[in-house]
């Protein structure tokens, strides 16, 4: 996997190990230790959108009489961000659009990752914006969701994320790394990994394939620890 918005937090090292890695190969890692990482469901608008960043949390809740708004909180949130947008799964009203998009993309963060859906699709495609979601359909949120609160710990299609864990997307879906373990969490992927470069280039030298996995323990690199 290519280092994605690297640049934009160079002090950050974890963040740019994990832009190193794919999803397939933390989600593995994830289930070495037991950790829920994985967001059910939640899939690119394009195969070929990737993020990786650290999560800026938005809760949607139902509206208030005269209801509150979807979102005027895009200038707070710092370059190099994920958005991470817990609108409880709902799939009958968007909470992103073309204009979130425009301005997220010049601002420099890192990409959105939906518990609901998205519309106005073909302005992230063109911009190469990435956008994370259950779906897109173009009914507008206004006056059927507002924010409930900001930076507070949310549900991505049955993960926990909390503001500041580390987000990485890809044609595969969505992986939350937790703070508390990402040091453990990408040193298992690391070495997953590099195990799994190891049985490829063994098997390409003409190795037996069983060989290979047996040699470096494939079977075994997602293990529960302690099972």
């Amino acid at each position: 996997m290519n280092d994605i918005n690297e640049k934009s937090d160079t002090s950050d090292n974890n963040r740019a190990r994990a832009s190193r890695l794919d999803t397939a190969t933390l989600s593995d890692a994830l289930d070495r230790f037991g950790i829920v990482g994985q967001c059910t469901g939640i899939k690119p608008r394009d195969a070929g959108f990737r993020l990786c960043g650290r999560a800026w949390t938005i809760l949607y809740g139902p509206p208030t009489t005269p209801p509150g708004t979807v979102g005027d909180y895009i200038d707070d949130v710092p370059e190099g961000s994920v958005l991470v947008l817990d609108n409880a799964g709902r799939e009958d009203c968007t909470v992103w659009g073309d204009i979130l998009t425009e301005i997220a993309h010049r601002r420099k963060i890192a990409g959105t990752v939906i518990d609901g859906i998205c519309r106005d699709v073909s302005l992230c495609l063109s911009l190469g914006y990435p956008v994370f979601s259950k779906g897109h359909w173009m009914r507008t949120g206004k006056d059927r969701v507002q924010v409930e609160s900001m930076q507070v710990p949310v549900n991505i299609g049955q993960a926990r994320v909390m503001p500041g864990d580390l987000l990485v997307g890809d044609a595969d879906g969505v992986i939350v790394i937790p703070r508390v373990h990402e040091e453990r969490v990408l040193a298992a992927a690391e070495e997953i990994e590099a195990a799994e470069s190891a049985i490829r280039a063994a098997a390409r030298a003409g190795m037996r394939l069983d060989e290979a996995r047996r040699e470096h323990r494939y079977h075994a690199l997602q293990t529960k620890v302690g099972a």
